[in-house]
């Protein structure tokens, strides 16, 4: 698949590069996405109710219009990442990672002899064609992304050893969910001592072990935040949800209502 490679040529080059949570199962949302100029996405099947019908038709949306697909699922469930993959996700974000989920999502994505995914030509991430298996298996085993969200303390403090394992790449910061556990529940961005603390300590440990970091900008929707997160060593930078963002513009508008201060 085209995006993903030029997403990974992106990275390796030390470009940073940006995409959205996607909550509204609508391929329309993909395009508005490419227009302005979004490098990826994440398709959320962990909160959402979108269906897998739907889930594979944006992914056919996405990667058409030129943004990178990941999926976000709520646990490892190898049959449905396995259905996802197939449909051409790029990768599968996991969340409230560990190092045993992280095995076993790592398992669950690869082909044999390196994983357990089960094989079948005629999907169309092989372009539903037979033959030059061993080539196609070897491509998926090396390409797909497994993303893990580090979103509790026991998970940021065995991060070290977490980052140290294969097939993990980029590591994710779920900010709304550590900030809990780490008793900063009203931090709005990653300037909180806290969170910055803890984005700082996940950046140096993942560029000890060559690998990249994506999180959030914050709750707050505001360039000089997100540049912030950038230059403290974010490549893959979470804008936040479709439905943060149409919220966050419908209420600025919305101030057409009230006099001029």
């Amino acid at each position: 698949m085209q995006s993903r490679k030029k997403l990974r040529e992106a990275l390796a080059a030390g470009k940073t590069v940006g995409g959205m949570i996607q909550f509204i199962g609508h391929p329309l949302m993909n395009e508005l996405m490419a227009t302005a100029g979004a490098d990826f996405v994440i398709i959320d099947m962990e909160h959402s109710a979108t269906d897998l019908e739907r889930i594979a038709q944006i992914i056919f949306a996405a990667e058409a219009s030129g943004v990178t697909p990941f999926v976000r699922v709520p646990t490892v469930d190898r049959a449905l990442i396995a259905r996802l993959l197939n449909a051409g996700a790029a990768g599968i974000v996991l969340p409230h990672a560990n190092r045993a989920s992280c095995a076993e999502l790592v398992q669950a994505v690869r082909y044999s002899p390196d994983g357990t995914r089960g094989a079948c030509p005629m999907v169309r991430a092989k372009n539903y064609t037979r033959g030059n298996w061993e080539t196609y298996a070897a491509e998926e085993n090396r390409d797909v992304m497994v993303i893990p969200m580090i979103e509790e303390r026991e998970s940021l403090e065995d991060f070290e050893a977490l980052a140290a394992m294969p097939g993990l790449n980029p590591l994710m910061i779920g900010a709304t969910d550590l900030a809990i556990a780490l008793g900063a529940a009203d931090a709005t961005s990653f300037d909180h001592p806290k969170m910055a603390a803890a984005l700082d300590n996940v950046i140096r440990i993942a560029r000890k072990h060559g690998k990249y970091v994506m999180c959030g900008i914050g709750k707050k929707l505001e360039i000089d935040v997100g540049r912030r997160v950038a230059q403290r060593g974010v490549q893959l930078l979470v804008y936040g949800t479709d439905c943060d963002l149409f919220m966050d513009g419908l209420r600025r508008i919305a101030a057409v209502k009230s006099p001029a201060p």
